[in-house]
């Protein structure tokens, strides 16, 4: 408790700085939005750089301010503590307005009354139909949440160094072990494509999926088996990466020959240049997850109809076409169809050449219900 409180003070006390010393609002604004994303860089830049400017082209009289809270679970949690936090204290206008998410703290957001349920009053609620906008680790989170987008870890090699890429977790068991060192990833913490990875590997070995990621209810039993599993895994020759950015980093040179990313970050290093364009994606059998983020109005904004228009902007399935899909390299958060209507063929080619999409219908997994998605990263921390 202690460790969770430090930490509370800690991430309140860096976005009160953050948000005082953020951008300051351009002098034909009447409003500024506080934004915070959970996420590494690249989401923070989404914002900044690409939505904001347009979104400032539409609405002129709202500024933004936008803040990075971290990569992975972290990340959304910071903003989870910062509203639970200026609830309790009864505070009347929150620091944050808006915020990205990730899927693990949505039912606690939902259950303490944080986030606004504004999606059945924005003009493209019709375009937010997809699975993700209604549950959500088996909670119903309807009416609540934009998806942003839907992402997906896939195994990223080097083809000059994997001629043939394992085509299931076995085989890429027996590849780890004749070639040493040359698979990496970042365990379960800095990032969410190492939690995927984790989470594949249970999902292979015990062939509970539908049970831990589709069940009604939490079973402890169902882990009675993780730690030998998460022991095996942990006893490979593999190197821990440092982060989600770390793994392409490593890979790109050269430092690694395979490891899990995630497809839009791959992606979109490739077409900035930052990344070998040679190397390859694979998804291997049964599959791996992905998941969405989630745009949510904080209950407390000063500011909810600024915020409101700003989550309908991104649920616009053009501005999903042109910066979550062809911009960003990310699956759409809203209704595909439309979505993909108004993207070039050269856009949805990108996206599906190397994995199919029928490949991701098939083995574009999700993540496991709360609690054990919570029991899979302790039991990772406590095997030695």
């Amino acid at each position: 408790m202690m460790k969770r409180s430090f930490f509370s003070i800690v991430v309140c006390a860096v976005l009160l700085v953050v948000f005082a010393g953020g951008t300051q609002p351009s002098s034909a604004a009447s409003v500024t939005l506080n934004i915070a994303t959970a996420g590494d860089t690249n989401m923070t830049e989404f914002f900044q750089n690409e939505i904001g400017p347009a979104f400032r082209e539409k609405y002129p009289d709202i500024a933004l301010n936008v803040v990075g809270t971290g990569p992975g679970d972290d990340g959304s949690r910071a903003v989870f503590m910062k509203w639970d936090a200026q609830k309790s204290a009864g505070t009347k206008s929150w620091d944050i307005d808006v915020a990205c998410v990730h899927e693990s703290v949505m039912e606690e957001m939902i259950g303490k009354g944080l986030i606004d349920k504004y999606v059945p009053s924005i003009s493209n609620n019709k375009f937010i139909n997809t699975p993700a906008s209604k549950m959500c680790l088996g909670v119903n989170i309807e009416g609540y949440a934009v998806p942003l987008f839907q992402s997906q870890v896939v195994v990223a090699y080097n083809p000059e160094k994997v001629k043939n890429p394992p085509g299931t977790f076995d085989e890429l068991v027996a590849w780890i072990k004749e070639n040493p060192n040359k698979f990496g990833y970042n365990g379960v913490t800095g990032g969410m494509s190492g939690v995927g990875f984790t989470t594949g590997y249970i999902y292979a070995k015990t062939g509970d999926y539908q049970a831990i990621a589709q069940g009604s209810s939490y079973d402890e039993s169902i882990t009675a088996s993780w730690p030998e599993i998460i022991k095996e895994l942990k006893s490979l020759p593999v190197v821990y990466t440092q982060g989600n950015a770390g793994t392409l980093d490593m890979l790109n040179r050269g430092e690694i020959d395979m490891g899990p990313v995630w497809v839009d970050m791959l992606l979109l290093w490739k077409s900035d240049g930052r990344m070998n364009p040679n190397i390859k994606m694979s998804l291997p059998e049964p599959g791996l997850p992905g998941q969405p983020m989630y745009m949510v109005v904080g209950s407390g904004s000063a500011n909810i109809e600024a915020a409101r228009h700003f989550c309908d902007f991104i649920a616009d399935p053009a501005v999903q076409a042109k910066y979550v899909v062809e911009r960003y390299t990310w699956y759409p958060g809203v209704d595909p169809v439309v979505v993909f209507d108004f993207c070039t063929d050269e856009a949805k080619a990108q996206l599906f050449t190397e994995v199919t999409a029928d490949e991701i219908a098939k083995k574009g997994l999700a993540m496991p219900l709360g609690q054990y998605r919570n029991d899979l990263q302790r039991i990772f921390q406590e095997v030695r």
